[in-house]
């Protein structure tokens, strides 16, 4: 893998956006090349730095601006020949974008600008209201997820199986079902995965964790475990897969993974607890092996002994 090909990913990889055998192979990379991991830590402190930037939203006369400048740059700009049109080099555009936050801001302005005159476009002349598309047998969902810009807050009815979930498109909806009901759990993944406040996300996966045997919820539980920057998150996650581990090689590998790289001592240790069923499968043994002799942890060092001795020896 070329350090090149690394650079112009690495936003990708902090925002978990890349696709799993991806992801490795960059992490793999970055492991033994010096100067790509300088470059992930940089773009990481940009990013933090941002995260810390109150989140504005713009004005009307903003995106309708903004709209109208586009509109005559684009009516203005010449045109390149048919095969420059037909070519879109993304790799080119993320550089442009991880160099010059302005240029970055400006894409997002015009771009929701644009979607809000799409809204107003599609709109019916009677005020009626847009159906939307849905899958074969699915329920109706409270809308287009695509259009969903954020999850406000997920509450559960104390002492009930109800759910309400507010949350945004153009302006803040409400869905409000049981957590059988297919709205509130499509809802519920996604917040999971997408919402900005580490509290909704929380939330969100505590909840999920009640119907860890649906197969969508079981594949967010473990992309949270592995990819979210919230530990109470990651720990919520890991508990709620804990009964999988032996059965599930994918639970496996991921609650290994979560032993063997997270930052956090909590998960790292009730990665431990939940292994050790399986503590006899050869990568288990491998990885206690691994952390008897070498972990930084004390406590996670001692345990790892302890369990490798109530192991048989390979003859």
């Amino acid at each position: 893998m070329k350090c090149e090909w690394v650079q112009e990913n690495i936003l990708l990889y902090i925002y978990s956006e890349l696709a799993d055998d991806a992801r490795y192979e960059l992490e793999q990379h970055l492991g033994r090349c010096p100067e790509c991991a300088a470059e992930l830590k940089s773009a990481r402190a940009f990013h933090a730095t941002l995260s810390k930037l109150p989140v504005q939203e713009p004005s009307p006369n903003l995106l309708a601006s903004a709209r109208m400048r586009l509109q005559e740059k684009l009516e203005t700009a010449p045109q390149g020949g048919w095969w420059q049109r037909l070519t879109f080099d993304p790799a080119s555009w993320l550089r442009q974008m991880r160099f010059s936050p302005a240029l970055a801001a400006a894409i997002f302005i015009i771009g929701f600008g644009g979607g809000i005159g799409a809204m107003y476009k599609m709109r019916p002349a009677d005020g009626g209201t847009i159906a939307a598309i849905q899958e074969p047998n699915a329920s109706a969902l409270p809308t287009d997820q695509a259009s969903i810009t954020g999850i406000r807050s997920v509450v559960q009815e104390p002492g009930s199986n109800q759910v309400t979930i507010k949350y945004d498109t153009l302006h803040t909806e409400q869905a409000q079902g049981s957590l059988n009901d297919q709205r509130i759990q499509q809802l519920l993944l996604f917040a999971a995965r997408n919402n900005y406040s580490s509290g909704v996300r929380m939330d969100s996966v505590d909840l999920l964790t009640q119907k860890p045997d649906d197969t969508r919820v079981r594949e967010a539980l473990i992309y949270s475990l592995r990819y979210d920057t919230n530990p109470g998150v990651r720990l919520k996650a890991i508990e709620g897969l804990g009964s999988y581990v032996k059965d599930d090689t994918r639970v496996r590998d991921a609650v290994l993974n979560a032993l063997m790289t997270d930052n956090n001592p909590g998960v790292r240790t009730q990665a431990l607890l939940l292994l050790q069923p399986v503590k006899a499968d050869s990568s288990v043994r491998a990885a206690l092996q691994h952390l008897a002799e070498t972990d930084q942890n004390q406590y996670i060092r001692s345990q790892a002994r302890t369990v490798l001795a109530q192991l048989p020896e390979i003859d």
